[in-house]
């Protein structure tokens, strides 16, 4: 590495390491309100930071509609939250044309998909129709209301519930919306001191104020900032491995394990981990990636993107337990 550019990544660091506090401010905020949940926090910022969405699994009761819209209040950022069922159209998350008699106009009314913040409440509970509309705001930033296209408001993040899929009333996600998902995270029950805490708080009676740390504007800086953070070669060619692993897992010595996968994880993935990565090391305050910080996501990043095979399933192997495989075979740079 020369001179020059050793003296840049030291200036960057510096940088990100400042510009990373203001980050840690607006989670001190929130875990005002939050007992708890801290990956889940911290994996909701590194979304944000990417410009990614994030599909969040877990049962009823765990705080997070509570922990977006506290979010939203911190960041100064308008929020809006859509509770799917089966009966939802795409004009209730998009909007429609709305006739106007005195004008004889049809004239676009916006739906509440144009926030900075969206709540997609049991995502898995909508039909299709309503996931085909939503899949061009996420990947478009966008919506097409008649002959007009209107873009979304910056910055967007879909942030989308889902019940365990073995609960009854519940349908499968189309997996190409599925792999728009930046990160799919599972949220567990609470420890027993955080579960004391909370009850604790509403016992109390008394509802923490959260202050407005950041705003519209701070959030798209920092977005920026993320995409200078420095990733090194080995690191990319470490990432690369890992994705490719997941087609071919005898190529990082899994040939055991070869009949547990039908499909890999695409190139999307290789994408999303060279994103999610930098966040990662931005929200620990450097200005470069390391190996831990790609491990950190790795079940994020892959978990929703990886299709077993029925094998897997008769021999009770979780996508988790194949992606542990895959991190202690693949060498660390």
């Amino acid at each position: 590495m020369s001179a020059g550019v050793e003296a840049n990544l030291k200036i960057l660091n510096e940088t990100v390491r400042e510009e990373a506090l203001e980050l840690q401010s607006a989670l001190h905020e929130v875990r005002k309100v939050i007992v708890g949940q801290g990956a889940l926090l911290e994996r909701l910022l590194a979304t944000l930071l990417c410009r990614g969405h994030i599909l969040v699994e877990g049962v009823p009761g765990l705080a997070k509609t509570l922990a977006v819209r506290t979010l939203g209040e911190v960041l100064e950022l308008p929020f809006a939250r859509i509770q799917f069922t089966p009966d939802l159209l795409p004009a209730d998350l998009i909007g429609t044309m709305v006739y106007q008699q005195k004008t004889g106009d049809f004239v676009a009314r916006k739906g509440p998909v144009f926030t900075s913040l969206l709540l997609a409440d049991e995502i898995n509970r909508a039909p299709a129709k309503v996931q085909s509309a939503l899949l061009e705001a996420m990947q478009e930033r966008q919506v097409t209301l008649g002959d007009a296209t209107y873009p979304l408001p910056e910055p967007f993040l879909v942030f989308a519930t889902q019940n365990p899929i073995e609960q009854e009333g519940t349908y499968p996600l189309p997996e190409a919306q599925v792999d728009r998902f930046l990160f799919k995270t599972k949220v567990a029950y609470p420890s027993e001191g955080e579960e004391r805490g909370i009850l604790d708080r509403m016992l109390s009676g008394q509802v923490p104020a959260v202050a407005r740390v950041l705003d519209r504007a701070a959030v798209l800086r920092l977005q920026r900032r993320t995409l200078e953070v420095h990733l090194d070669e080995r690191i990319r060619d470490y990432m690369v491995t890992l994705v490719r692993a997941t087609r071919t897992p005898a190529a990082v010595g899994l040939g055991e394990a070869a009949h547990l996968v039908a499909f890999g994880a695409s190139p999307r993935a290789t994408l999303a981990f060279s994103q999610a990565a930098r966040a990662m090391a931005f929200l620990a305050g450097r200005g470069f990636v390391i190996p831990e910080d790609v491990k950190a996501i790795a079940h994020d990043v892959l978990r929703h993107r990886i299709i077993l095979t029925y094998e897997a399933e008769a021999e009770n192997v979780t996508t988790d337990q194949f992606i542990d495989r895959l991190l202690e075979r693949v060498e660390v740079p």
